[in-house]
């Protein structure tokens, strides 16, 4: 699941009984079940490979696609909701719609991405007055200026600068600074000597090169240029938090006033910078990296004006690059689509240009999506799975027998608070001001970005907006907000393999209700539990709590270092841990949920009810993956791989051993000595 650090409080009190609303309906919906043999290889013991006897037969029937580094059980979804979109965007895009309404600029920006002849024609002309701009630079005052206006043009040159939650006061919007400035995905690319990091550097080199050489440069330029720009950005890379010490809390929370952020970066203008950002003085700014913002003043001083202009062209043209002819589009894709991950082949032109005009007209789009593909019982079914799995959590939070009193009547008063979003926002966005028009794809993201930056910078210093979502409903995905202590539940995950409208309990609590366990335990993890209950970054655990905690997830850390993902790669225990605790978690919960609010005991399709809970957990996780794509989500991702989030969590819970007998011994099977016991 994806985490984001947001904000919202909703408490309801410390809720000392409670009784479960049972989900009675116990018949499989017509057409495909909800357990398939056919997805599994019953040839395989469960207590030797649990995720291979689930979803062997699954891998079997669904190999990965040529534009794919990774299709699983979520991309088969998403796949799914991606059709659904294009049936409602082509059906806008074929009309004549009113200009300036949402269905006119939805069909103008679709119409044009789909437009590969238009494309083709203009090349890069519609970024002429772009490089015209940063040919005119002819001081370090043009340099900060030309900084600041590709950052409203939703770039990300040198660092970042957006509004976002202060941890520590919840109620309020800040301005936030944080690095950036790199081409590749992670600051250890640039400065790791593994293997993978050479190749991958000398296939930026190379990319950089192509893609200036696609701009009209000579060899020799485009070699040169490629070089200093990987100079500059291994500068930049160097000075950066790796994802690890960014996991704290702590460490990215580092207020400053705007006089106090001149002392330590004094050779950037920030008050120019500020004012052209539309916000004039912030007053105080959170620094998320401050090492960082302290070399950004360092490489102003020291890099020369024409070093800056080169890298401002690699800006404009690799963030632009997707919205070209396809020179462009192919170059870009040879170093991220394959180089990265992998992948043999682009995806097709109509679901990339799709993703466009889904993220520019987000919620518009949604409404449209939700009208035509969200029931409303699914909602309510959702209610109730929601209402049991937080008395659980709660009877789980009232029974651990590490924590102490007072830690554990916190703990219920953060649980009883978390908010829950199902389906779409109360409120929709308004896209009156976003400006679509014919002249050009490349253009229309841009505005689309600006649009977006705007309504961002608008909220410093503002009181946060509770009712905002931060996903739209037609994302296959769901999110836990520290900072606003709340869980959210798009409308299009609640579909199979997540959610089963006319399914039993059992797959309904296995896959849905362990994802709602898996985002509730996110307020608890080792991130999470450092925010309280209105979502302020504070202190609430005693410290025994706190050392009884730190010990007992560190089985976990231990446990998916052991894994290998790849030759003699490990997976990383500790970038993981705090998505490992979700899922186990999550499975926990969910049980329990699951045997207080259901009672049947006769198998459907000769599985038992804790079988198919089972089952259906893993069959979330079901996917093939291509080798440089476990590699890259290695280093990368929080999220473990889909393999080691159906084996990882499985192997600590006794009754997950009982419902498929498995036995000491075999692969799946650990001590209970050796078993994390969390939440």
């Amino acid at each position: 699941m994806s985490k984001k650090t947001l904000l919202i409080l909703f408490f309801l009190g410390i809720m000392t009984t409670g009784s479960f609303i049972g989900c009675t309906e116990k018949t499989e919906k017509k057409g495909e079940p909800a357990i398939s043999l056919s997805d599994m290889d019953t040839t395989i013991d469960p207590g030797t490979d649990f995720d291979a006897y689930a979803n062997g037969g699954w891998k079997k029937l669904n190999p990965l696609p040529a534009d794919r580094s990774r299709f699983g059980s979520f991309d088969k979804l998403a796949e799914l909701a991606e059709k659904q979109l294009n049936e409602l965007v082509r059906e806008t895009a074929s009309k004549k719609n009113e200009k300036g309404t949402v269905a006119d600029k939805t069909a103008i920006l679709f119409n044009l991405g789909m437009d590969s002849v238009k494309l083709g024609a203009q090349g890069i002309k519609p970024l002429a007055p772009y490089f015209q701009e940063i040919d005119k630079i002819v001081s370090k005052e043009d340099v900060e200026i030309e900084i600041a206006k590709l950052h409203n043009y939703g770039f990300s040159p040198l660092f970042g600068f957006y509004s976002s939650t202060d941890a520590k006061n919840s109620a309020m919007e800040i301005a936030q600074l944080t690095q950036g400035g790199i081409g590749m995905p992670d600051r250890d690319y640039y400065v790791n000597d593994d293997p993978r990091s050479k190749d991958l550097r000398e296939k930026y080199l190379v990319y950089i090169e192509k893609m200036f050489k696609l701009l009209g440069d000579d060899e020799a330029a485009a070699k040169k240029a490629a070089q200093t720009i990987m100079s500059l950005e291994t500068r930049l890379a160097k000075a950066s938090m790796t994802r690890l010490e960014q996991r704290d809390p702590h460490k990215t929370y580092n207020k400053i006033t705007t006089k106090g952020l001149m002392e330590l970066s004094p050779s950037f203008n920030w008050n120019r910078y500020f004012v052209a950002q539309g916000v004039g003085d912030p007053g105080e700014i959170n620094l998320n990296q401050p090492l960082f913002i302290s070399e950004v003043s360092a490489v102003i001083k020291d890099i020369p004006v024409e070093v800056w202009k080169l890298y401002f062209r690699w800006e404009l043209i690799n963030s632009t690059a997707s919205y070209l002819s396809d020179d462009f589009v192919n170059t870009k894709f040879d170093f991220y689509g394959r180089a990265m991950s992998g992948t043999e082949k682009m995806r097709p032109r109509w679901k990339r240009v799709l993703g466009v005009t889904s993220d520019a007209l987000s919620e518009a789009i949604g409404q449209l999506y939700v009208a035509k593909y969200f029931p409303a019982e699914a909602k309510e079914r959702m209610i109730k799975l929601v209402d049991n799995l937080r008395i659980s959590l709660g009877e789980r939070i009232k029974n651990l027998e590490w924590m102490g009193p007072d830690t554990k009547v916190k703990a219920l008063e953060k649980l009883h608070a978390i908010n829950v979003k199902i389906g779409y926002p109360d409120k929709w966005r308004d896209y009156s001001a976003l400006e679509i028009s014919d002249d050009s794809y490349v253009e229309n993201v841009i505005r689309s970005n600006k649009f977006d930056r705007a309504f961002n910078l608008s909220k410093i210093n503002k009181p946060v907006d509770k009712s905002q979502w931060f996903m739209s409903p037609q994302t296959v995905n769901a999110y836990y907000s520290p900072d606003m202590n709340e869980i959210v539940f798009p409308a299009a995950i609640l579909q199979p393999p997540f959610f089963f409208l006319k399914g039993d309990d059992a797959v309904n609590y296995g896959a849905i209700g362990v994802v709602i366990g898996h985002e509730m335990t996110h307020g608890f993890d080792d991130e999470g539990r450092k925010f309280d209950k209105v979502g302020n970054l504070t202190d609430w655990w005693t410290a025994e709590d706190s050392k009884l905690f730190d010990a007992r997830t560190k089985v976990l850390v231990d446990q998916f270092n052991s894994f290998v993902v790849l030759d003699s790669i490990h997976a990383d225990g500790k970038l993981s841990l705090g998505e490992n605790i979700a899922d186990f978690g999550g499975l926990n919960i969910s049980y329990q949920a699951f045997k207080l609010a259901n009672k049947e005991t006769q198998p459907i399709d000769g599985f038992t009810p804790d079988q198919r809970f089972y089952l259906a957990y893993a069959h979330v996780w079901a996917q093939n993956i291509r080798d440089k794509e476990i590699l890259r989500r290695t280093k990368e991702d929080p999220h473990s791989l889909g393999h080691l989030r159906v084996i990882g969590p499985l192997k600590n819970i006794p009754e997950f051993y009982t419902a498929f007998n498995i036995k000491p011994g075999q692969p799946m099977y650990l001590e209970e000595a050796q078993r994390a016991k969390i939440w």
